[in-house]
Protein backbone atom coordinates (compact mmCIF):
# COMPACT_ATOMS: atom_id res chain seq x y z
CA UNK A 1 0.00 0.00 0.00
CA UNK A 2 1.10 3.39 -0.80
CA UNK A 3 2.26 5.76 2.48
CA UNK A 4 2.68 9.05 1.62
CA UNK A 5 1.51 12.62 3.78
CA UNK A 6 -1.42 14.61 1.86
CA UNK A 7 -0.87 17.50 3.08
CA UNK A 8 2.20 20.27 4.88
CA UNK A 9 0.92 19.41 7.90
CA UNK A 10 0.79 15.76 7.79
CA UNK A 11 4.25 16.10 6.34
CA UNK A 12 5.38 17.40 9.44
CA UNK A 13 3.60 15.68 11.97
CA UNK A 14 5.06 12.29 10.01
CA UNK A 15 8.62 13.20 10.09
CA UNK A 16 9.11 15.39 13.22
CA UNK A 17 12.59 13.43 13.48
CA UNK A 18 15.27 11.77 11.93
CA UNK A 19 14.71 8.59 13.21
CA UNK A 20 10.79 8.80 11.65
CA UNK A 21 12.92 10.43 8.45
CA UNK A 22 15.16 6.72 8.47
CA UNK A 23 12.71 5.00 9.33
CA UNK A 24 10.43 6.02 5.92
CA UNK A 25 13.63 5.42 3.84
CA UNK A 26 14.36 1.75 4.82
CA UNK A 27 10.99 1.23 4.49
CA UNK A 28 11.03 2.12 0.67
CA UNK A 29 14.71 1.04 0.56
CA UNK A 30 13.30 -2.53 1.55
CA UNK A 31 9.68 -3.01 1.39
CA UNK A 32 10.40 -6.88 2.04
CA UNK A 33 12.33 -6.60 4.67
CA UNK A 34 16.76 -5.37 4.92
CA UNK A 35 18.75 -7.55 2.83
CA UNK A 36 21.92 -7.28 3.35
CA UNK A 37 24.27 -6.00 0.02
CA UNK A 38 27.10 -8.64 0.62
CA UNK A 39 25.74 -11.41 1.52
CA UNK A 40 22.21 -11.35 0.72
CA UNK A 41 21.00 -12.24 4.55
CA UNK A 42 17.64 -10.96 6.03
CA UNK A 43 18.85 -10.48 9.10
CA UNK A 44 20.33 -7.36 10.83
CA UNK A 45 20.44 -5.66 13.79
CA UNK A 46 19.96 -1.85 14.02
CA UNK A 47 22.69 0.60 15.81
CA UNK A 48 22.62 4.12 15.44
CA UNK A 49 22.01 6.19 12.59
CA UNK A 50 20.48 4.47 10.73
CA UNK A 51 22.66 1.55 10.21
CA UNK A 52 22.45 -2.12 10.07
CA UNK A 53 24.73 -4.45 10.96
CA UNK A 54 24.39 -7.83 9.40
CA UNK A 55 24.11 -10.78 11.46
CA UNK A 56 25.57 -13.01 9.05
CA UNK A 57 28.79 -11.18 7.64
CA UNK A 58 29.05 -7.79 10.21
CA UNK A 59 28.53 -5.55 7.05
CA UNK A 60 26.87 -2.23 8.24
CA UNK A 61 25.11 -0.81 5.73
CA UNK A 62 23.86 2.78 5.70
CA UNK A 63 20.02 3.50 4.96
CA UNK A 64 21.42 6.70 2.82
CA UNK A 65 24.24 4.65 1.39
CA UNK A 66 23.76 4.25 -2.78
CA UNK A 67 21.12 6.79 -3.16
CA UNK A 68 21.30 10.45 -4.07
CA UNK A 69 21.61 10.98 0.36
CA UNK A 70 24.67 9.25 0.24
CA UNK A 71 27.26 11.85 2.48
CA UNK A 72 24.65 14.30 2.94
CA UNK A 73 25.76 16.95 5.57
CA UNK A 74 22.10 18.32 6.12
CA UNK A 75 19.40 16.31 7.51
CA UNK A 76 17.06 14.35 5.86
CA UNK A 77 14.08 16.47 7.26
CA UNK A 78 15.48 19.57 5.33
CA UNK A 79 15.51 16.26 2.36
CA UNK A 80 12.12 15.72 2.77
CA UNK A 81 10.76 19.64 2.61
CA UNK A 82 12.62 20.26 -0.40
CA UNK A 83 11.57 17.12 -1.67
CA UNK A 84 7.66 17.74 -0.54
CA UNK A 85 8.14 21.43 -2.10
CA UNK A 86 9.40 20.55 -5.57
CA UNK A 87 6.83 18.18 -6.07
CA UNK A 88 4.06 20.15 -4.62
CA UNK A 89 4.59 24.08 -6.77
CA UNK A 90 2.63 22.43 -9.69
CA UNK A 91 5.22 24.30 -12.62
CA UNK A 92 8.30 23.04 -10.72
CA UNK A 93 10.85 24.98 -8.15
CA UNK A 94 13.90 26.80 -9.01
CA UNK A 95 17.33 27.34 -7.17
CA UNK A 96 16.72 30.81 -5.73
CA UNK A 97 12.96 29.57 -4.41
CA UNK A 98 14.28 26.63 -3.01
CA UNK A 99 17.19 28.41 -1.22
CA UNK A 100 15.02 30.96 0.34
CA UNK A 101 11.86 28.64 1.24
CA UNK A 102 14.47 26.07 3.00
CA UNK A 103 17.25 28.73 4.63
CA UNK A 104 19.88 27.38 2.66
CA UNK A 105 23.19 29.06 3.52
CA UNK A 106 24.17 28.76 -0.97
CA UNK A 107 22.42 28.79 -4.02
CA UNK A 108 25.14 26.33 -4.86
CA UNK A 109 23.22 23.79 -2.32
CA UNK A 110 20.01 24.75 -3.56
CA UNK A 111 21.04 24.28 -7.46
CA UNK A 112 22.93 20.96 -6.47
CA UNK A 113 20.01 19.47 -4.50
CA UNK A 114 17.73 20.05 -7.49
CA UNK A 115 20.03 18.38 -10.04
CA UNK A 116 20.34 15.43 -7.30
CA UNK A 117 16.31 15.35 -7.72
CA UNK A 118 15.89 15.63 -11.31
CA UNK A 119 18.28 12.57 -11.66
CA UNK A 120 15.91 10.57 -9.56
CA UNK A 121 12.48 11.69 -11.67
CA UNK A 122 13.53 9.43 -14.34
CA UNK A 123 12.83 5.45 -12.90
CA UNK A 124 14.71 2.69 -13.28
CA UNK A 125 14.12 0.57 -16.08
CA UNK A 126 10.50 1.94 -16.54
CA UNK A 127 8.52 1.18 -19.59
CA UNK A 128 8.77 2.35 -23.02
CA UNK A 129 5.36 4.01 -24.42
CA UNK A 130 2.51 1.82 -26.45
CA UNK A 131 0.30 2.27 -28.75
CA UNK A 132 0.10 4.52 -31.29
CA UNK A 133 2.23 7.61 -30.52
CA UNK A 134 3.53 11.00 -32.37
CA UNK A 135 7.08 11.85 -32.58
CA UNK A 136 8.33 15.20 -33.69
CA UNK A 137 11.35 17.54 -33.02
CA UNK A 138 11.38 21.12 -31.68
CA UNK A 139 14.38 23.39 -31.03
CA UNK A 140 15.05 24.90 -27.18
CA UNK A 141 16.59 28.23 -27.38
CA UNK A 142 15.97 31.86 -28.28
CA UNK A 143 15.81 33.64 -31.53
CA UNK A 144 19.00 33.23 -33.60
CA UNK A 145 20.36 34.65 -36.70
CA UNK A 146 20.39 31.66 -39.61
CA UNK A 147 19.20 28.52 -41.25
CA UNK A 148 15.76 27.69 -39.31
CA UNK A 149 13.92 24.18 -38.90
CA UNK A 150 16.09 21.01 -39.29
CA UNK A 151 19.77 22.20 -38.91
CA UNK A 152 19.42 25.62 -36.83
CA UNK A 153 22.53 26.33 -35.12
CA UNK A 154 23.06 27.24 -31.56
CA UNK A 155 19.67 25.62 -30.23
CA UNK A 156 19.50 22.06 -29.06
CA UNK A 157 17.41 19.64 -30.29
CA UNK A 158 14.85 17.37 -28.50
CA UNK A 159 12.23 14.77 -29.38
CA UNK A 160 9.10 14.88 -28.45
CA UNK A 161 7.09 11.33 -28.31
CA UNK A 162 3.39 11.54 -27.27
CA UNK A 163 1.64 8.92 -26.55
CA UNK A 164 -2.27 8.98 -27.95
CA UNK A 165 -5.02 8.48 -25.44
CA UNK A 166 -8.51 9.01 -27.15
CA UNK A 167 -8.41 12.09 -27.94
CA UNK A 168 -5.96 13.35 -25.00
CA UNK A 169 -2.27 13.14 -24.85
CA UNK A 170 -1.22 10.55 -22.56
CA UNK A 171 2.31 9.94 -21.47
CA UNK A 172 5.46 11.76 -22.72
CA UNK A 173 8.96 10.90 -23.44
CA UNK A 174 11.35 13.91 -24.05
CA UNK A 175 15.34 12.91 -25.37
CA UNK A 176 17.74 15.88 -26.52
CA UNK A 177 19.63 14.61 -29.21
CA UNK A 178 22.97 16.00 -30.98
CA UNK A 179 21.59 16.04 -34.30
CA UNK A 180 18.43 15.22 -37.01
CA UNK A 181 20.11 12.25 -37.95
CA UNK A 182 18.65 8.47 -38.65
CA UNK A 183 20.92 7.55 -36.12
CA UNK A 184 20.08 10.13 -33.15
CA UNK A 185 16.48 9.57 -33.89
CA UNK A 186 15.88 6.21 -34.77
CA UNK A 187 17.39 5.76 -31.37
CA UNK A 188 15.89 8.12 -29.00
CA UNK A 189 12.51 6.31 -31.01
CA UNK A 190 13.93 2.57 -29.93
CA UNK A 191 14.56 4.38 -26.36
CA UNK A 192 11.13 5.52 -25.99
CA UNK A 193 9.01 3.47 -27.59
CA UNK A 194 7.77 -0.55 -27.36
CA UNK A 195 8.56 -2.27 -30.41
CA UNK A 196 5.05 -3.01 -32.31
CA UNK A 197 3.55 0.29 -31.74
CA UNK A 198 2.63 2.75 -34.49
CA UNK A 199 4.71 5.77 -34.67
CA UNK A 200 3.35 8.87 -36.28
CA UNK A 201 5.81 11.03 -38.26
CA UNK A 202 6.53 13.62 -40.47
CA UNK A 203 8.67 12.94 -44.27
CA UNK A 204 11.76 13.01 -42.39
CA UNK A 205 14.03 10.85 -44.16
CA UNK A 206 15.62 10.09 -41.00
CA UNK A 207 12.88 8.11 -39.69
CA UNK A 208 12.66 5.38 -42.89
CA UNK A 209 14.16 2.90 -40.89
CA UNK A 210 11.40 2.51 -38.59
CA UNK A 211 9.51 -0.24 -40.03
CA UNK A 212 12.44 -1.76 -40.21
CA UNK A 213 12.68 -2.53 -36.75
CA UNK A 214 9.37 -3.76 -35.60
CA UNK A 215 7.79 0.03 -35.96
CA UNK A 216 4.72 0.16 -37.86
CA UNK A 217 5.41 4.08 -39.15
CA UNK A 218 2.58 6.17 -40.46
CA UNK A 219 3.97 9.28 -42.28
CA UNK A 220 1.24 11.90 -41.41
CA UNK A 221 2.78 14.25 -44.15
CA UNK A 222 5.29 14.26 -46.98
CA UNK A 223 6.87 17.66 -45.98
CA UNK A 224 9.44 17.34 -43.10
CA UNK A 225 9.37 20.90 -42.06
CA UNK A 226 9.26 21.96 -38.82
CA UNK A 227 5.94 23.79 -37.91
CA UNK A 228 3.22 22.24 -39.36
CA UNK A 229 0.58 21.29 -37.26
CA UNK A 230 -0.10 17.66 -38.17
CA UNK A 231 1.13 16.16 -35.04
CA UNK A 232 -1.06 17.90 -32.30
CA UNK A 233 -0.02 15.61 -29.32
CA UNK A 234 3.51 16.82 -30.03
CA UNK A 235 3.22 20.27 -30.66
CA UNK A 236 1.02 20.69 -27.84
CA UNK A 237 3.92 19.36 -25.71
CA UNK A 238 6.49 21.28 -27.08
CA UNK A 239 4.40 24.50 -26.81
CA UNK A 240 4.08 23.90 -22.61
CA UNK A 241 8.08 22.49 -22.32
CA UNK A 242 9.06 26.02 -23.80
CA UNK A 243 6.39 27.90 -21.78
CA UNK A 244 7.56 25.86 -18.79
CA UNK A 245 11.08 26.72 -19.67
CA UNK A 246 10.50 30.46 -19.61
CA UNK A 247 8.03 30.99 -17.28
CA UNK A 248 9.60 28.63 -13.92
CA UNK A 249 13.25 28.69 -14.94
CA UNK A 250 13.18 32.11 -16.38
CA UNK A 251 14.96 30.01 -20.15
CA UNK A 252 18.24 30.39 -17.94
CA UNK A 253 18.84 26.60 -18.56
CA UNK A 254 22.24 25.37 -20.54
CA UNK A 255 22.29 23.02 -22.85
CA UNK A 256 24.39 20.66 -20.63
CA UNK A 257 21.94 20.30 -18.12
CA UNK A 258 18.86 20.90 -20.43
CA UNK A 259 18.44 17.17 -20.39
CA UNK A 260 17.96 17.09 -16.50
CA UNK A 261 15.25 19.73 -17.15
CA UNK A 262 13.69 17.43 -20.17
CA UNK A 263 13.38 14.73 -17.46
CA UNK A 264 11.95 16.69 -14.72
CA UNK A 265 9.14 18.19 -17.06
CA UNK A 266 8.80 14.32 -17.97
CA UNK A 267 8.25 13.59 -14.42
CA UNK A 268 5.54 16.41 -13.64
CA UNK A 269 3.44 16.05 -17.03
CA UNK A 270 3.11 12.04 -16.72
CA UNK A 271 1.29 13.04 -13.13
CA UNK A 272 -0.53 15.93 -13.97
CA UNK A 273 -3.51 14.10 -12.61
CA UNK A 274 -2.62 12.60 -9.31
CA UNK A 275 -5.16 13.84 -7.23
CA UNK A 276 -2.89 14.03 -3.97
CA UNK A 277 0.51 16.21 -4.26
CA UNK A 278 1.77 13.64 -1.94
CA UNK A 279 1.75 11.09 -4.35
CA UNK A 280 4.63 12.63 -6.29
CA UNK A 281 6.41 13.54 -2.94
CA UNK A 282 6.60 9.45 -1.74
CA UNK A 283 7.07 8.78 -6.12
CA UNK A 284 10.39 10.88 -5.94
CA UNK A 285 11.37 9.24 -2.74
CA UNK A 286 11.10 6.29 -3.85
CA UNK A 287 12.92 6.57 -7.37
CA UNK A 288 15.85 8.97 -4.85
CA UNK A 289 16.42 5.90 -2.75
CA UNK A 290 17.18 3.61 -6.24
CA UNK A 291 19.03 5.83 -7.75
CA UNK A 292 23.31 5.79 -7.11
CA UNK A 293 24.73 9.37 -5.70
CA UNK A 294 25.77 11.94 -7.78
CA UNK A 295 28.62 14.79 -5.82
CA UNK A 296 28.24 17.92 -6.94
CA UNK A 297 32.03 17.37 -8.67
CA UNK A 298 30.55 15.19 -10.73
CA UNK A 299 27.72 17.34 -11.74
CA UNK A 300 30.01 19.94 -12.35
CA UNK A 301 32.59 17.76 -14.18
CA UNK A 302 30.14 16.80 -16.66
CA UNK A 303 29.29 20.42 -17.39
CA UNK A 304 32.80 21.28 -18.34
CA UNK A 305 33.20 18.39 -20.31
CA UNK A 306 30.54 19.16 -22.86
CA UNK A 307 30.77 21.44 -25.19
CA UNK A 308 29.54 24.66 -23.90
CA UNK A 309 26.48 26.22 -25.29
CA UNK A 310 23.91 29.47 -24.69
CA UNK A 311 21.49 29.21 -22.14
CA UNK A 312 18.09 28.16 -23.85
Amino acid sequence: MEDYPRTLVDLDKRFRNEEACRRYLSALRWPEGFRCPRCDCEKASGISRGLHECSQCGRQTSITAGTIFQDTKKPLQLWFRAIWHVTSQKYGANAIGLQRILGLGSYRTAWAWLHKLRRAMVRPGRDRLSGVVEVDETYIGGEKPGKHGRGASGKALVVVVAQKDGKRIGRIRLCQVPNASADSLVGAVEKSVQPGATVRTDGWTSYNGLSRIGYVHEVVRKEAEIGDNLLPLCHQVAGLLKRWLLGTHQGAISAEHLAYYLDEYTFRFNRRTSRHRGKLFYRLIQQAVAVGPVPLKAMVRHARGRKSAPNM
